[in-house]
């Protein structure tokens, strides 16, 4: 479908990447990976067309290209009625649909085109975690090419057969979903530290051969004392000779280690531990008590009888779908409303999607440095993990990307004397890179964090705890996404085991009976596969 060769892009003296030679076949389903600024979008939109190049890119003659852009406003109002079932939105576009409904919407728009040739850029933006699990199911049905940017880790998993990765001006491509790339990788890692293992340890023993041979050579020049003068000049001759040979060997050694293939040391990564100093500790076994909740905007009711607590040194993602209210509850904790019972020790640290704690006239360091209470080196050190380093931090905040400014306002909240974090998907606008760090210092935080997100694997890596907006309530789990599942799957198969039981039982009865020989043939083989699904169902809840 898609062929690059020599294929490079910059943008003035600034070079982006480098692809030599890469084929897209047909059917691919490509995720695309890369840091922010790394040229993800770059490279859709030199695809589509819309952004020039050095080199290359071959299409196929039958290529009909459809891109849905990020930024990209609606184009069409409205949409077959088939694409907006499957999508589960409105088949008209009103200006009251949801951010979510907006971009599903768009989607389903996209997919209802004739295009062979897809380019998507962050389509699981906005959406719940039922959105995206619907889009999931939505891009694995469609039989047709597709380029995909995205940041999350599971889509990428159940929808993509390939991976692209941009790093360091790199274009690769990997075979298999995300996690089989990202295992790769790692092989990729411990091939690379083990070259590098060999090439230091042979430098090193080349190193003490040279030194140990230059020490001979010295001692060669050295004349006994008890020698005479005819033995002494006769065995300068000898030591002229013998030293002009270990001369010439030490020069070869030197010239074997400079011309070792020099290999580079595996960048490793330093953990992000953030501890909270004693005096900004809470004792309290409940941070947050919320009681018989009631809360509406005009006719729509949020909150019914609501209860929920949140306890301390737990970290609680808030999940529900699409307007359940997630962004209310966390807007009436920040806000300490009167409905709740909050903690007079919490020191909030709140992150909302405006960013609106970011002084845009103000350089990244002084933002920062701001309220922290931890010292230049520290602030310095955190901001290096996002990879703002060196004189990036002297850079103005009103310059940076849309992911750039995410980063930089959860190291500004997490360096101030805060002992609980809020964060409001904070996971949006991110590349997959940032999240894994961000995740990594969240993990690493030794306090409350209460969070909303849609990203399952972010909610899995992080949350042992669970608030589930439905109905207008708010029921607790206590564990992560995954096990919430498990417990749900657990009632169903619970159910459908009851069921069974009971048409089993209702079998039991009837073959008990005095009946015709077809008949008792046809209940046994009904007696069979019910007895075959219950232990299915057994086997799988163990």
């Amino acid at each position: 479908m898609i062929i690059f060769k020599e294929v490079s892009k910059s943008f003035g003296n600034r070079e982006i990447f480098n692809i030599e030679d890469l084929k897209i076949n047909k059917y691919d389903k490509v995720g695309i990976v890369g840091t922010n600024g790394s040229g993800k979008t770059t490279l859709l939109n030199m695809i589509a067309g819309i952004e020039d190049y050095s080199g290359d890119i071959l299409l196929d003659k039958n290529i009909k290209v459809e891109y849905l852009k990020q930024i990209e406003g609606i184009t069409n109002t409205e949409i077959s009625k088939k694409s907006a079932s499957i999508l589960k939105v409105p088949s008209k576009y009103n200006k009251y649909l949801s951010g979510g409904e907006k971009t599903k919407f768009k989607i389903a728009d996209l997919l209802n085109s004739k295009g062979n040739l897809y380019l998507v850029d962050e389509p699981t933006n906005n959406l719940d975690i039922n959105g995206i699990k619907i889009l999931t199911k939505a891009f694995k049905e469609k039989e047709e090419t597709m380029l995909i940017i995205s940041h999350n880790r599971e889509f990428l998993d159940n929808v993509c057969n390939k991976i692209i990765e941009i790093e360091n001006k790199e274009v690769k491509l990997y075979d298999g979903n995300y996690s089989k790339y990202l295992s790769i990788k790692e092989e990729e890692i411990q091939r690379q530290e083990f070259l590098y293992e060999s090439y230091e340890k042979e430098k090193d023993r080349l190193k003490k051969v040279v030194a140990k041979s230059k020490e001979q050579s010295k001692n060669i020049r050295k004349t006994p004392k008890r020698m005479g003068n005819s033995e002494s000049r006769l065995h300068r001759m000898g030591g002229q000779k013998n030293k002009a040979k270990v001369d010439k060997f030490v020069k070869s050694l030197e010239t074997r280690i400079e011309k070792l293939e020099i290999v580079e040391k595996p960048k490793e990564v330093e953990e992000i531990k953030l501890e909270i100093n004693e005096k900004s500790k809470v004792y309290a076994k409940i941070l947050v008590d919320g009681k018989n909740i009631n809360k509406s905007f005009k006719d729509k009711i949020i909150f019914k009888d609501a209860s929920f607590q949140i306890h301390n040194n737990k970290k609680t993602a808030i999940i529900g779908e699409n307007g359940s209210g997630k962004s209310t509850l966390i807007n009436m904790i920040v806000n300490r409303s009167s409905d709740l019972k909050i903690s007079t020790k919490l020191k909030i640290g709140y992150f909302n999607q405006d960013m609106s704690i970011l002084d845009y006239d103000k350089s990244i360091l002084e933002n920062v440095m701001e309220n922290s209470i931890y010292d230049e080196n520290t602030v310095r050190k955190v901001l290096g993990r996002f990879l703002i380093k060196d004189e990036k931090v002297n850079e103005k905040a009103s310059i940076l990307s849309g992911g750039e400014r995410v980063k930089i306002s959860l190291c500004k909240i997490i360096l101030e004397d805060i002992n609980i974090l809020i964060l409001d998907e904070i996971t949006n606008h991110l590349d997959i890179n940032s999240i894994e760090v961000i995740e990594e210092a969240l993990m690493n935080y030794d306090r409350a964090i209460i969070f909303v997100s849609h990203d399952k694997t972010f909610v899995d890596n992080i949350a042992d705890e669970l608030l589930i907006i439905k109905d207008k309530k708010i029921n607790k789990h206590m564990g992560n996404y995954s096990s919430y599942i498990k417990s749900l799957n657990k009632k169903y198969d619970n159910y459908n085991l009851m069921i069974l039981e009971s048409k089993m039982s209702e079998i039991i009865g009837k073959l008990s009976m005095e009946i015709k020989k077809e008949e008792k043939e046809k209940l046994n083989r009904e007696y069979d596969e019910i007895l075959k699904n219950i232990n299915k169902i057994k086997k799988e809840m163990n």
